[in-house]
């Protein structure tokens, strides 16, 4: 039987995707792509990446750019620490490589924001270097393949997988069946079999081309691998938005760089109305008329945020109407800006209205 990394490459030459922007392209496209398709699908990412490469064409240019025209083009996309972690790359590649991508692993490994795995898929792919990567699509496809239990997080499991992902590798040139195989064919196989394939929901098995020694498969145990994760109760926390608007001018403050939308220009937050009321009178503001917007939902990875937004048309605006880290911006003007997405959401809300 052929080996399993040569099933993937056959596979994956015939029926793997062949047309995402990133594909055949040098390090940075690839290192951009990488690091925006962690925690987030394909399809979400294109759109972002497509937008992201003309804007910063270069490693150069991302370097060049400030934080702020980094996260506008990020807002949206979500775990904002990946694009700040971006940015600071950029600039330390220019600064000690003189703007070229790094050709080692371990420099590659050093730079922020890139771990093991990543290191590995810009190795493989930029530059065809036989490396083995263990990203959450891989891990799925090794624990049903080679019938590992047990959650991926847990340490003995992961090191599990990583001696399998090793393992699994095409052989060096002229090495039995695979050897000389094109690794950067083999590892977006991988890729692509996890995302369109062996997905975490109703699996296409008969579509699978190692289905033959699949261990899940031959053991009827697809449905239970890989082992999920106990889940614990998700968190509910409160926030009061208040959305201060002088005319179609709105109040927005950049939120420290550290914790939830680092970085990020945002109306005032509150944990409550009351907090929010006690602000609002200690600033001296006057409202001409205010209503409270529909209250929502936002969902982040460890827990749930209830948003009541607060919608306040003042007089006028405050004797010192912009405070250091603060600013006032026309809606259309501020929706252009590095915002969350539910103060998108808000903003829109308000445009409409």
């Amino acid at each position: 039987m052929h080996s399993f990394s040569s099933r993937l490459i056959a596979w994956q030459r015939q029926h793997g995707r062949h047309d995402l922007p990133w594909q055949g392209a040098y390090a940075y496209p690839v290192w951009l792509s990488e690091i925006m398709l962690q925690q987030t699908q394909v399809a979400t990412v294109i759109p972002y990446y497509q937008r992201f490469i003309a804007a910063f064409p270069t490693i150069a240019a991302l370097a060049e750019a400030s934080e702020e025209q980094v996260l506008a083009h990020w807002s949206g996309l979500g775990y904002y620490a990946r694009g700040r972690n971006l940015h600071a790359t950029a600039q330390l590649i220019v600064e000690k490589y003189h703007g070229e991508f790094p050709r080692q692993y371990e420099q590659i490994l050093e730079l922020p924001g890139i771990g093991r795995s990543t290191a590995a898929a810009i190795c493989a792919l930029a530059y065809h270097e036989r490396r083995a990567i263990l990203d959450g699509n891989v891990k799925r496809v090794l624990a049903r393949y080679c019938g590992i239990a047990g959650w991926a997080g847990d340490k003995k499991v992961e090191t599990q997988l990583w001696q399998q992902a090793e393992a699994l590798l095409p052989l060096p040139p002229g090495e039995g069946w695979g050897g000389g195989n094109d690794v950067a064919t083999y590892i977006q196989a991988l890729m692509d079999m996890g995302a369109t394939i062996c997905t975490r929901s109703k699996p296409k098995c008969g579509e699978c081309p190692v289905r033959s020694d699949c261990v899940a498969l031959q053991s009827g145990r697809v449905s239970e691998l890989p082992t999920p994760r106990l889940r614990k109760a998700v968190p509910e926390r409160h926030s009061t938005f208040l959305l201060l608007m002088h005319g179609n001018d709105i109040l927005l403050e950049k939120r420290p760089s550290s914790g939830i939308w680092g970085g990020l220009w945002c109306p005032p937050r509150f944990d409550d109305e009351e907090a929010a009321k006690d602000w609002f009178v200690r600033n001296g503001m006057t409202a001409s008329h205010g209503e409270r917007l529909g209250a929502f939902i936002h969902t982040f990875t460890h827990f749930k945020l209830h948003i009541t937004p607060l919608k306040i048309q003042l007089a006028r605006k405050p004797l010192r109407a912009e405070q250091p880290g603060s600013v006032w911006l026309d809606v259309g003007e501020a929706l252009r800006v590095a915002i969350p997405t539910p103060v998108r959401s808000m903003l829109k809300e308000l445009r409409r209205g």
